[in-house]
């Protein structure tokens, strides 16, 4: 048989749960603002049980008082009653239906919508400690498990408890004997099912398992289905996933359908044979006149009814488990901190100049304390300057800027933007002052307009171009088949990566901030395309205060500062001849990646 990986099986590993009543009380708060509908859901569940029982009782008298009697008339009665009562049970179990679906879709909106706000205030801390494909689960997996108790779990445990007791009732009526009779494979049928659920929920969680690595393989090869081709893995991969994960899936779901394949004959046959016991005893007692035909043929059709609740409230069980879990994850996400908030009294960022001061500040990790990230970074940066950080891979240039975007809050020390400490603003309102343009931008399905416009959605078409043209992007977009409307899919597939720079580029001075930050921003773009933007970066560096961090000269060369990070630390400072004349660290860096 073989094996997944580990990530694979470890997210199965807790999906089922006990019964948590702190948990349950969370999500029927959900439940609450349609109480309703849930009482009334709740009184047709109760109507139906009750036509769905009274149903073999109609056939029993239309037998011993139509048939036996030879009389037309009551026969007609109560077989037109027994219909009745099978409309009314079709009816109520529509309405209760409906009205459910609607509560379920309406709990899972909620949840989504919660869970989606929550996403979108959590700290960056958090998405780096957690995969998009656990959270993607969360959101949508787990969620829909929980729309499915709800819209048929819930009242259905109700339903089989309130049937098996309305058919116990009647067969305890009709015939105590018979009843008890009837009722004595149950231990027998308890001991199936337990064995049953043992095997069943092991080879369901392998099902799940296999559908998850499934998954996993098909999402990474279409992702990377560029570097798949373009290393002619085509044929291994193919093989990988038809001989691992898809037969793997195929193996689990063979021997899940085998389980049941044996499980359900086994109660057939057990009801098969209390109908032949029954149908033997009871024709014994209507050749001594004890028991009329009638009753004996509803007794059997109540022994065919009885059996289907209790099969259905194992089902219903392990769906509850599966919901606790699920609720248990939905849950945890919800109550992830966030660990950068708002000040109890944060006020808004008014307008800015754009001083920028770091005091004494020094960064470390949550989770990892006790290595300084960044330690007593001082500096200050009048409003309109340029300001250029260097340094090596991992030396802390892009955290800084995490920090002074308060994607962060320092562990020690302040961070100050005309004289107001970031802490005290409220974060909406400090990044609304900063342009940001990352290394590798992202862009949204949607036009090139749209994408330009996303920072400033009431800027005009005019403007959007004027913007694009400033940074040099125009010409390229005017070739495009649309231009200005063309899409460009999802994280701008379709362009270029120097493309997407440029619209992330037009996309920030548009935004018109105070602020600018440029994270490797030019990285990318070819010397060419760098020449045309050059003018464009001058035009957007007028006027704000600008961090960049850059391995490329050009970028830096007419910076008011240049920081050299190294270790947490700026170890010199200083213009670029200036730095040059030290031969210090800069020097060094000049020589062996920047100069040109």
């Amino acid at each position: 048989m073989i094996t997944p990986p580990s990530y694979v099986l470890k997210s199965e590993e807790q999906y089922d749960k006990p019964f948590d009543s702190t948990l349950t009380k969370r999500l029927f708060a959900y439940l609450r603002p349609h109480w309703k509908l849930v009482l009334s859901s709740l009184i047709y569940m109760t109507f139906a049980t009750f036509a769905a029982v009274s149903g073999p009782i109609f056939i029993r008298y239309a037998i011993d008082d139509g048939l036996a009697r030879n009389d037309r008339t009551r026969l007609l009665i109560y077989v037109f009653s027994f219909l009745g009562v099978s409309l009314l049970q079709w009816f109520f179990t529509y309405l209760r239906v409906k009205q459910m679906a609607f509560v379920g879709q309406s709990v899972i909106y909620q949840l989504r919508k919660e869970l989606f706000e929550h996403l979108q205030d959590l700290s960056i801390g958090f998405f780096n400690r957690y995969s998009v494909g656990r959270i993607i689960t969360r959101v949508i997996n787990d969620v829909e498990v929980l729309r499915e108790f709800v819209t048929f779990g819930i009242l259905a445990i109700l339903r089989d408890i309130f049937t098996i007791g309305g058919i116990v009732i009647a067969m305890i009526t009709m015939s105590p004997t018979l009843a008890l009779l009837s009722f004595s494979v149950l231990p027998i049928m308890y001991w199936a099912t337990i064995i049953f659920r043992k095997h069943a929920r092991r080879n369901y969680r392998k099902v799940r398992s296999a559908i998850s690595w499934v998954n996993s393989v098909l999402a990474e090869n279409i992702n990377a289905v560029r570097v798949v081709q373009a290393f002619s893995r085509q044929e291994k991969n193919y093989s990988h996933f038809s001989q691992q994960p898809n037969l793997y899936h195929r193996q689990t779901g063979v021997q899940a359908a085998f389980i049941s394949a044996v499980y359900f004959p086994v109660v057939d046959v057990l009801g098969a044979i209390i109908i032949a016991v029954v149908v033997w005893m009871g024709g014994e007692q209507i050749s001594k006149g004890i028991m009329t035909t009638g009753v004996l043929v509803a007794f059997i059709l109540y022994i065919n009814r009885f059996f289907d609740p209790i099969r259905d409230l194992f089902r219903r069980f392990d769906s509850l488990q599966s919901s606790m879990a699920g609720g248990e994850r939905i849950m945890n996400l919800l109550d992830s901190e966030i660990e950068v908030k708002d000040a109890t009294n944060a006020q808004e960022m008014g307008d800015v100049k754009g001083d920028v001061i770091f005091k004494e500040v020094s960064f470390s990790y949550p989770d990892d304390d006790t290595t300084a990230v960044l330690e007593n970074i001082q500096f200050s940066v009048p409003a309109g300057s340029t300001v250029a950080l260097v340094g090596k891979t991992g030396s802390g240039k892009t955290t800084i800027i995490k920090l002074l975007s308060r994607f962060h809050d320092p562990t020690s020390g302040k961070i100050l933007i005309d004289n107001t400490d970031i802490r005290e603003v409220t974060q909406r309102s400090l990044r609304s002052k900063m342009g940001i343009v990352l290394q590798d931008p992202f862009l949204f399905n949607g036009s090139v307009e749209e994408n330009i416009r996303f920072g400033n959605t009431s800027a005009s078409i005019d403007e959007v171009m004027k913007a694009a043209t400033i940074v040099g992007a125009h010409p390229f977009i005017e070739n495009l088949r649309n231009g200005y409307q063309t899409n460009v899919a999802e994280g701008g597939v379709l362009l270029s990566v120097g493309q997407r720079q440029l619209l992330s580029m037009a996309r920030a001075l548009l935004a018109d901030p105070r602020i600018l930050i440029l994270d490797e921003a030019t990285s990318s773009i070819d010397a060419k395309t760098e020449k045309i933007i050059q003018k464009g970066l001058y035009e957007l560096f007028k006027g704000r205060t600008s961090f960049v961090i850059a391995h490329r000269l050009s970028t830096i060369t007419n910076a008011d500062q240049i920081f050299v990070i190294d270790r947490g630390k700026i170890i010199e400072r200083g213009r670029h001849e200036e730095l040059l004349e030290k031969r210090g660290k800069y020097f060094s860096l000049y020589h062996t990646g920047f100069e040109e």
